[in-house]
């Protein structure tokens, strides 16, 4: 005799636990700065800020997102037209082999022309320059961030310690009044 076969309908059931997300980078994700020029407000009065892509090797990118990236002595240029980023050191890559980058070569920033005009008439000024603050990610891009600016004296250095020192000490006083009055 043959067997009867009998279909049953499973009904789908629902996803299992789903797998954590992988914790992602957060310097590639952008959620923290890959690169930040501290001395940069210490020395310069920044006047205006400006946002430009970084022309890098593929070994470079790498060592951004690894936070080998240091914008302590560099500084901006525009030459012929185009903008080039000069002393940003960028450490070798790990893994790389002989084919690894120059740390301190010359890179070239992406700038619209109406853009690195502006940045020309600002940087003619004496005593103007472009100093680069940040290096970060932007949808898997390394994106820089220009500031004209203009550089600090000794007695302006003073004088900016003094406020922040003032402020400081405000806010602590604040503090502490708020403290007293909620015993």
């Amino acid at each position: 005799m043959a067997r009867q076969t009998s279909h049953v309908i499973v009904p789908p059931t629902t996803p299992g636990p789903q797998k954590p997300a992988r914790p992602r980078d957060p310097v590639a994700s952008g959620e923290r700065d890959a690169a930040h020029n501290r001395a940069a407000s210490h020395n310069y009065f920044l006047l205006e800020r400006f946002e430009a892509g970084v022309a890098l090797r593929g070994t470079e990118v790498k060592s951004i997102r690894q936070g080998k990236a240091n914008l302590k002595d560099s500084y901006g240029l525009i030459r012929n037209g185009e903008a080039f980023l000069l002393n940003v050191h960028i450490g070798p890559y790990s893994h790389g082999n002989m084919a690894n980058h120059d740390s301190t070569r010359t890179r070239k920033l992406l700038l619209h022309r109406d853009e690195v005009r502006k940045l020309l008439s600002k940087t003619q000024i004496k005593g103007h320059t472009l100093i680069p603050t940040r290096l970060y990610f932007r949808n898997g891009r390394v994106k820089c961030e220009l500031a004209v600016a203009k550089g600090k004296q000794d007695w302006d250095k003073r004088e900016t310690e003094k406020r922040r020192e003032a402020d400081r000490e405000a806010r602590a006083a604040v503090n502490l009044s708020k403290h007293r009055l909620a015993r």
